[in-house]
């Protein structure tokens, strides 16, 4: 015969020799489970702190403690919280391309972009920053397109050294376009690639929509463009510190390349390609 006790006496765990484990069973919505104290039985809508939502068929709701106490096709198990669902899917960089797998930063390359400013670089390292790590890109700004030809004249460029350039209001007949002429004629135009958008300032390059506003407001002339905007917006515009701040504000409402006119997205992927062109 079975002795139940085993051979010691004395021994732990006799209680339990012959207890089935009972089975775990996440919540997911819209499993159905019968409270065993009760017998309410419903499907799962939610949970949260520990507690269990079910919906029976009239609509009537009851939370529950998760955990034992429950029946599925009349067995008791065990209630857990549902497993959080990993997302296999590729990410994707704030520009909208594959994040590499590989995610450290590459080695700089000799090649470069320049932009015009402290926005316009802070603004391309938001939304192409993961893009230009991953392919060694260094982005300088110039203060101002003025300095460009000096720049090149400083540190000139090669076939293995390329320079893209990224201009505010590059528009036919503007100063920046003569510039911009007069490097492409130039001795360094085969290695250089200028484009532009046709803005007055990169501010204007985030959409209105991700503002919240119908469109930029318009700035009479004769005020500074960017004093101009702050005014409109109702923003301190007495210094440069103010006018800092203000960018930042602007800044934070982009969080990807959708919220960016075309007209930048892309002359900022044609630089990309140039300067990484084998």
């Amino acid at each position: 015969m079975d002795d139940r006790y085993g051979t010691d006496v004395l021994a732990s765990g006799w209680r339990d020799r012959h207890r089935r484990e009972l089975d775990r069973i996440e919540a997911t919505p819209g499993a159905v489970v019968e409270v065993a104290e009760d017998g309410f039985c419903g499907a799962v809508v939610s949970t949260g702190q520990g507690l269990v939502e079910l919906e029976d068929r009239h609509g009537r709701r009851r939370m529950f403690p998760l955990g034992p106490g429950f029946l599925v096709d009349g067995q008791a198990v065990i209630l857990t919280p549902p497993m959080a669902k990993v997302d296999h899917a590729p990410r994707r960089t704030a520009s909208g391309s594959f994040a590499a797998a590989d995610a450290r930063a590459r080695v700089a390359r000799a090649s470069r972009i320049f932009v015009e400013g402290r926005h316009d670089a802070e603004l391309v390292e938001k939304v192409w920053g993961d893009d230009l790590r991953a392919e060694g890109v260094v982005v300088e700004y110039l203060q101002g397109v003025d300095l460009l030809d000096a720049a090149l004249r400083e540190d000139p460029p090669s076939q293995a050294r390329r320079y893209g350039v990224l201009v505010d209001h590059l528009v036919p007949g503007s100063k920046e376009a003569r510039i911009a002429e007069a490097v492409e004629r130039g001795p360094h135009g085969a290695h250089v690639r200028i484009v532009g958008h046709p803005f007055v300032d990169v501010w204007q390059c985030v959409r209105p929509a991700a503002l919240g506003i119908p469109a930029w407001p318009v700035v009479p002339r004769g005020v500074e463009w960017k004093v101009g905007v702050c005014r409109a917006f109702g923003w301190p515009a007495a210094d440069q510190a103010d006018i800092a701040r203000a960018w930042q504000r602007i800044l934070a409402r982009v969080g990807s390349y959708r919220d960016l006119e075309p007209a930048l997205l892309g002359r900022v992927e044609e630089l990309i390609d140039f300067v990484t062109y084998p």
